[in-house]
């Protein structure tokens, strides 16, 4: 089963090293790693040409965001199954892969597999900050605003193609809006994983301030409206106390 890892990046000199070693000390040997650059101005290329394995796919030019970079890159994908890694994430082993190839080989059925994230320190990558875990997530659920952790997610190739590409019009949330395409619009089946997958440095986009976190529930809100989804913004941030949880929370030993 080949698998296809997206990896969208721009001036991530910092971290893109961390990314790229993870993909290639995966014990799963059918991986392509689709590397979508968005013309970046520091090191960022210099780091990814050196690293670049044989049947690893790069490419480098402007583009429209990081989503429509993520199009690109599942254009380029030529795998059964895609997955997402962001330019300053990294798995959290080297079998992580190989463990998901095995959840859709027991469950051919399932269009979907997904596990769990730790959040760590930018400054500590050892030291853990939140637990994302998605063992209770339900796809009614995405209406309350949750959703399963997107660099945690691998699909088949062929829900792309059942429901189509990301939204642009959305700056933080067509991975949201994706998610309610997936599960609610177009009823693809899942299954969860129990166990943490990738390790993500805190301080992305969707977590950055308030000024993101108000761009972020309106968007959530707009994504399930557009899919048929009745939602409301109250309903979207009563899952505020729930997601505080998650900074007491640590993964299992």
């Amino acid at each position: 089963m080949k698998v296809s890892v997206i990896t969208v990046c721009y001036n991530s000199e910092k971290t893109i090293a961390s990314t790229l070693d993870s993909i290639a000390s995966q014990t799963h040997d059918n991986i392509e790693h689709v590397i979508v650059d968005g013309g970046s101005t520091d090191g960022t290329i210099s780091i990814v040409k050196q690293k670049l394995r044989d049947g690893d796919v790069f490419v480098s030019e402007p583009d429209e965001g990081l989503y429509d970079a993520m199009n690109k890159g599942v254009d380029l994908a030529t795998g059964d199954i895609v997955g997402v890694l962001n330019s300053d994430d990294f798995y959290e082993s080297d079998d992580a892969v190989a463990t998901v190839v095995e959840m859709f080989r027991r469950t051919p059925e399932a269009d979907l597999v997904f596990g769990d994230v730790v959040f760590v320190s930018p400054d500590n990558l050892h030291k853990v900050i939140r637990l994302y875990r998605a063992a209770h997530f339900r796809p009614w659920k995405l209406r309350f605003g949750w959703m399963p952790p997107h660099p945690a997610t691998f699909v088949r190739k062929t829900a792309y193609e059942r429901v189509g590409k990301y939204r642009l019009d959305m700056r933080i949330a067509a991975d949201y809006d994706m998610f309610v395409r997936w599960l609610l619009a177009a009823g693809l089946k899942w299954r969860y994983l129990d166990r943490v997958l990738v390790r993500m440095r805190a301080g992305g986009v969707s977590t950055s301030g308030i000024q993101s976190s108000i761009r972020l529930n309106r968007e959530i809100v707009r994504a399930c409206r557009g899919n048929g989804v009745y939602t409301n913004l109250l309903l979207v941030l009563s899952k505020i106390p729930f997601k505080l949880l998650e900074l007491i929370r640590r993964p299992k030993p």
